[in-house]
């Protein structure tokens, strides 16, 4: 039986060819059939639909009128209504859905590794397909769990044998996520991961409460040298470029997306957080949205049959 670990300061596994080496082991979306995934059943409160660009694409409905949408490729929680029809993700004009990039938008996953690094910008876990491992509906909240295994693709990166769990739970006011890795390699392997949460905003006036006294890594102006710092401010905001990391960041913090919503972001063991915003970068949609990450910036080392599980929970205040 898999056991679970905390985090530990290691280096991240090895890898092996560089992410550019070999593109014909590239891992595509269109390759699900259809068919196979229509003619299962799944619990109540969801559905399997073709989404953008013919690619494969799960529902969550619950009785209480509130909706999410996850897209096979990536695992990408791309849409998150509450009751009133408000979609409180944000998914970019720029996004593509050819299952060749990673979806620019909603929740993407960031793993086996967070930022730049040896691998892939963010690592390849939003540029593969997840599949469907079990479905159910507790008290009408419809409860979806995705799977992401090895294969070529990612073993040409990162030659490790894994399994990632995603359960994705719809409620009337909250979405909440539990991300489930498990090294079922022979061998240990480490890694970072985040999720890297796209909120629909007014940057003007968005705001961000609870990281006061948390460690800093200011990547503004310097990405690849971050400035240490600590918080001093109660309330964060947004007046230009912000791409900054907060180690040992709370379990709750709270996002004003600045159109009228105060969103409650929980966590449990993802210790970190990100807050990010391009500004003139992306000169056409800085303005709508903010992300707002848990993540784990430090090293998880697992060993073989070993597990690592964190949860986040965003919810209308």
């Amino acid at each position: 039986m898999a056991t679970s670990v905390a985090m530990a300061s290691l280096p991240l596994g090895r890898a092996l060819t560089p992410w550019s080496a070999d593109r014909r082991l590239r891992f595509r979306s269109s390759g699900i059939a259809f068919a196979s995934l229509e003619q299962k059943t799944y619990a109540q409160g969801i559905k399997i639909s073709e989404g953008n660009g013919g690619l494969p694409k799960v529902s969550l409905l619950s009785p209480h009128g509130s909706e999410a949408e996850i897209y096979l490729f990536g695992g990408c929680i791309t849409s998150w209504k509450v009751s009133n029809g408000k979609d409180l993700l944000f998914v970019r004009p720029d996004a593509v859905f050819n299952g060749k990039k990673p979806i620019s938008g909603g929740i993407p996953h960031c793993f086996p590794q967070f930022g730049p690094g040896p691998i892939q910008q963010h690592g390849f876990a939003r540029n593969m397909s997840w599949s469907i491992a079990d479905s159910d509906n507790v008290e009408g909240d419809p409860i979806i769990t995705l799977e992401l295994r090895d294969d070529p693709y990612s073993r040409s990166m990162w030659d490790f044998s894994f399994q990632t769990l995603y359960k994705v739970k719809l409620h009337s006011n909250s979405l909440s996520t539990v991300l489930t890795v498990t090294n079922t390699d022979k061998k240990p392997f480490s890694f970072t991961t985040a999720l890297h949460t796209y909120f629909r905003a007014s940057i003007a006036g968005v705001s961000v409460k609870g990281l006061k006294g948390c460690k800093t890594l200011n990547k503004d102006p310097d990405p690849s040298n971050p400035l240490e710092g600590k918080e001093g401010r109660e309330v964060i905001t947004f007046p230009g470029f912000v791409d900054c990391i907060y180690l040992d960041a709370p379990k709750e913090i709270f996002l004003d997306n600045g159109i009228g919503d105060v969103i409650n972001i929980q966590n449990s063991n993802w210790s970190d957080a990100v807050l990010w915003n391009p500004y003139m970068q992306m000169e056409s949609c800085f303005k709508d949205f903010v992300c707002v990450e848990n993540a784990k910036i430090g090293q998880v080392h697992l060993e073989p049959a070993q597990s690592w599980t964190a949860e986040q929970k965003i919810a209308i205040s």
